[in-house]
């Protein structure tokens, strides 16, 4: 696989991580390590990329101050090591509310400074037989989009559960890429995970770099995976359908811009 000049390599890394931080965050390092090696210029972990307990709580008790801690000082050394773009999944950060954390993903620049920071907006509810899923009891919702100056354009960073909220990503500016870190749970996953992806990169003709767990967890969890890039007219461009892997592509901005031009739906919207 070679790059043109007008295009950038993306990677989209699939885990199915544990409950140990140390066992996951190794994952993450060899993981990166092996998709900067393949030429990636910008890669994304997938959201609770440090850990998928059994225990919610867990993963509060892991909560960090926004700037410090030994998971962002983790993602802070792989993205200046490896000289990537890093978009690190998602991270538990500090709230003021007391159990609760921010569900929160973070962009580092190749010299390992944050350059971005997404809270969640969408908590995730969801009910069926045994299934019961509710963010909100752990979590508080970020408030905010947030879009990201990057040399591959400008970089939507969005969560899972926000892709069933097409309106969150229209929002100006319209961004090139659209990042959305998951951990679809199996049950959702298999009837909306690539027909929402495909869309969000349709309506908004930009890729779309989609990073998930994919396997079971403890607790007996199982998460879809399916980990892929699409790019703008919907197509999938690589997949990884389960366990650990590395979906890889060269994004075309030259392409995508011609798209833009052939379609000019932007600027066609009636109402904002």
């Amino acid at each position: 696989m070679t790059t043109t000049p007008a295009s950038h390599r993306v990677a989209a890394i699939q885990m199915v991580s544990g409950d140990s931080l140390q066992a996951n965050l190794d994952a993450a390092s060899r993981l990166v390590a092996e998709a900067a090696w393949r030429g990636a210029q910008l890669v994304a972990l997938p959201e609770y990329f440090y850990l998928m307990p059994a225990d919610e709580p867990r993963r509060v008790a892991l909560a960090e101050p926004f700037g410090d801690g030994p998971i962002q000082r983790h993602l802070t050394g792989l993205a200046r090591t490896h000289r990537v773009w890093l978009i690190g999944g998602t991270v538990p950060l500090q709230s003021l509310a007391p159990g609760r954390i921010y569900n929160s993903s973070l962009l580092f620049d190749p010299q390992g400074e944050c350059a971005a920071r997404y809270d969640k907006v969408h908590l995730f509810g969801f009910h069926h037989g045994e299934q019961h899923y509710d963010e909100a009891a752990t979590m508080c919702a970020g408030r905010e989009p947030v879009v990201a100056s990057t040399p591959l354009g400008r970089l939507k960073l969005s969560v899972c559960y926000d892709l069933r909220f097409p309106e969150f990503y229209r929002l100006p500016p319209a961004p090139e890429l659209i990042a959305a870190p998951a951990a679809f749970t199996r049950t959702t996953g298999e009837a909306h995970w690539e027909l929402l992806l495909r869309a969000r990169a349709v309506e908004n003709l930009a890729y779309v770099i989609a990073a998930g767990q994919g396997g079971e967890h403890p607790g007996g969890k199982q998460t879809f995976g399916h980990s892929m890039i699409v790019d703008p007219w919907g197509k999938v461009l690589d997949c990884v359908a389960s366990g650990e892997g590395i979906a890889l592509a060269d994004i075309d901005l030259a392409l995508q811009a011609e798209l833009r031009c052939r379609l000019p739906a932007l600027s066609h919207r009636v109402f904002p």
